[in-house]
């Protein structure tokens, strides 16, 4: 099994900073290249920056790369912006540290959630050869529903026509998480496979629809 990305423990504050260097160092030991490290929610680009450079000499030392991911808050039943959950916010935070070893993982569900102002294929790109990674999952365009992609509302051709025109080069990861308890797959052994076959056909639609 390669590991091409993992994720650090979250949320992003407090006293976490150790366990985000062990994420760091967990990654390298599985052969990962990046690990997203989730920015403050609440937090603005500059004070968001701190975290990264304490984080960025270890993450090099590691010879793993620091993925900022976009993210949404919620009252009520309202979603509304955090850092990085649209394309001005999330360059800034890039901007703000600009360092070859923090980059962007683009979570497809959360930048087609309305109220954020966004969408995944404006974020993508805004932020160009920044995307080094990605989150993929479908909803419907309302909550993160975290559900197998072409199961919803989210356009994923739009989706992979802005990775094509960026020219992205890396691995197209699901993120569909929730797709194995929702439908019953979980709690049922003698069904599991079929699910992670379920999961597998919609990676292979994905990768037909970029051409490759």
């Amino acid at each position: 099994i390669l590991c091409n990305q993992s994720h650090a423990p979250f949320p992003s504050r407090g006293p976490i900073i150790p366990y985000l260097k062990r994420a760091l160092e967990c990654t390298a030991e599985a052969g990962g290249k990046i690990c997203i490290i989730h920015p403050d929610n609440y937090l603005s680009a500059q004070e968001n920056a701190e975290m990264y450079f304490d984080l960025l000499p270890f993450a090099k030392e590691c010879g793993v790369k620091i993925a900022a991911e976009n993210m949404w808050n919620r009252v009520g039943d309202k979603n509304v912006p955090a850092a990085c959950s649209d394309e001005i916010s999330f360059k800034e935070h890039l901007d703000a540290v600009n360092d070859d070893y923090l980059v962007a993982c683009v979570d497809i569900g959360h930048a087609e959630m309305d109220g954020l102002n966004t969408s995944a294929a404006k974020m993508i790109l805004t932020l160009g050869d920044k995307v080094k990674c990605l989150h993929i999952h479908d909803n419907d365009l309302h909550n993160d529903s975290h559900l197998i992609p072409f199961s919803m509302n989210i356009d994923f051709g739009a989706v992979v026509r802005a990775l094509r025109t960026i020219k992205y080069v890396g691995y197209l990861t699901l993120e569909a998480d929730r797709h194995l308890e929702t439908y019953g797959y979980k709690d049922n052994p003698d069904r599991i496979l079929d699910g992670v076959k379920e999961l597998y056909a919609s990676a292979d639609r994905l990768r037909k629809l970029f051409g490759e």
